[in-house]
């Protein structure tokens, strides 16, 4: 093989049929998708399932605690989880710009297989397109998913007067540490992307007999966004305490040095839960088992009905105001 991507790669013929067995397989295959057809027939045992479809154009593609590999596969088992559903199987699309190192797509692919491992996932179909040079900018990759629906009935529409709102952990380290490696920003203590998948996490609260009534990772949009599609979805308004919302010091200061709200920022390893207040302190305790959940605590609580809900936040000094929704696109290619 080349040690750079050539077009050739994506034109069905020798170069694409070694592509496929040299490197994809190496390190995506198994015994569904080496055969290598059209489709893959998919034999499941169970009725209900979850589908979703994400596209991923990160930039840098590498950054401190993972890389566009990971991320593709972490946001489509991701968003999977948070409805509910074990994930099981992936489709994988690359488009490739001509001649990106061989080497980069082998360490993408790489990480990709670690997180397949780890959730016992299964990449069952995909395909591989190479632009010429100056038509993408490295690497684009689109994931769909399916997975199995354990724990129906999630739904951004379930928030009721007096459900609390639970946070499993510390908001806007992914975006933040994007946007500081794409500008060049230093900070004294590194940070980090959370990163990582959060089905390992929710399945004991999919397993016990807790009440859940929405759960939401976090993306586009950050908390922020996620407040505000559960509010309108379910016309109530929210209060969050300001004080009780986890944020690393590096993303405190890199917001309060730039003008941003940490609110905004995405996350790509945390979850949100609607939750009756009477199940709270049950769901705490099982998500603090898990190193994903060990800062887990109540941020805030659902309100009244309303026609046209708001989201609030409390200051530290009693004080209210509407926490606002991001206006624009200020973080292009965060994910």
């Amino acid at each position: 093989m080349n040690e750079e991507i050539l077009l050739s790669v994506g034109g069905g013929g020798e170069e694409t049929q070694k592509f496929l067995e040299r490197i994809i397989l190496k390190y995506l295959g198994n015994h569904l998708l080496n055969a290598l057809e059209d489709a893959t027939p998919l034999e499941v045992s169970f009725k209900r399932l979850a589908f979703t479809t994400d596209s991923f154009t990160v930039k840098p593609l590498f950054f401190k605690g993972g890389d566009i590999g990971k991320l593709s596969v972490v946001g489509t088992l991701n968003d999977l989880a948070v409805m509910g559903a074990r994930p099981r199987f992936l489709s994988l699309s690359l488009i490739i710009e001509e001649g990106f190192p061989l080497r980069d797509l082998e360490r993408i692919l790489k990480s990709m297989k670690e997180v397949l491992s780890e959730n016992g996932v299964f990449v069952v179909t995909g395909d591989t397109k190479v632009v010429p040079k100056g038509a993408a900018d490295g690497i684009y990759i689109n994931t769909s998913g399916i997975g199995e629906i354990i724990y129906p009935g999630l739904s951004a529409k379930n928030l009721k007067p007096g459900d609390v709102i639970i946070l499993s952990g510390s908001i806007g380290d992914h975006g933040v540490c994007i946007l500081a490696e794409r500008e060049g920003f230093k900070f004294e203590v590194d940070l980090e992307s959370d990163c990582a998948s959060l089905f390992p996490l929710l399945e004991p609260l999919f397993q016990s007999s807790l009440e859940l009534h929405a759960l939401r990772d976090p993306t586009r949009g950050g908390l922020a966004g996620v407040l505000y599609e559960w509010a309108r979805a379910s016309k109530v308004d929210i209060l969050i305490y300001e004080e009780e919302i986890p944020v690393k010091p590096q993303v405190r200061a890199f917001c309060e040095i730039l003008g941003f709200e940490p609110y905004h920022f995405p996350s790509e390893g945390r979850v949100v839960i609607a939750i009756p207040e009477k199940e709270a302190d049950s769901a705490l305790e099982t998500l603090k088992k898990h190193p994903l959940g060990k800062e887990a605590k109540i941020i805030g609580r659902v309100l009244e009905k309303r026609e046209i809900p708001r989201v609030y936040l409390e200051t530290p000094y009693g004080t209210r105001r509407i926490l606002e929704l991001m206006d624009g696109e200020f973080l292009p290619r965060i994910c």
